[in-house]
């Protein structure tokens, strides 16, 4: 088999698989983004994040935020195949709800218990981030496994 290392993962060069990874990795960062808003810029959100105001930034960066969630993007995408063998379950859809669990414990439930532990943060923000949290790293935990596979 021809192709170069990415990220650990063989993915054969000329032939799908990398243009899968690219196009899966675009549309994890963009969906990514979209539920980040989604998720932080309603009223329901706002009101509970009140507790931030004070050190909350008035704009936004846009652009900023686009190209972090695509890195984003292509960086969960790109350990999710390195993961793949090692991840629970035969199935896909099992390795990446597996996959999103586990990122939501590292990226969202450590987050939150700091969060507890150092600010003054209403237990409704918290439970808001945990929950909300966890539907965003199951989503795209469950995109990987169904259209993510190693090479080979």
């Amino acid at each position: 088999m021809t192709g170069d290392r990415v990220l650990g993962t063989m993915i054969p060069f000329g032939g799908s698989t990398v243009g899968k990874y690219i196009i899966i990795s675009v549309v994890s960062g963009l969906l990514f983004g979209t539920m980040d808003a989604l998720i932080n810029a309603n009223p329901f959100a706002q009101k509970l994040y009140a507790a931030f105001q004070p050190i909350a930034r008035t704009d936004i960066n846009a652009f900023a935020g686009v190209v972090i969630d695509l890195v984003y993007g292509f960086v969960m995408a790109g350990v999710f195949l390195v993961l793949y063998q090692s991840l629970p379950g035969q199935s896909p859809l099992v390795k990446g709800v597996g996959f999103g669990l586990m990122v939501w414990f590292f990226r969202v439930v450590m987050s939150v218990a700091t969060q507890w532990m150092m600010f003054t943060v209403p237990a409704g923000a918290l439970a808001y981030t945990l929950t909300t949290g966890l539907v965003e790293m199951l989503v795209l935990g469950s995109l990987y496994g169904l259209t993510l596979k190693p090479a080979g």
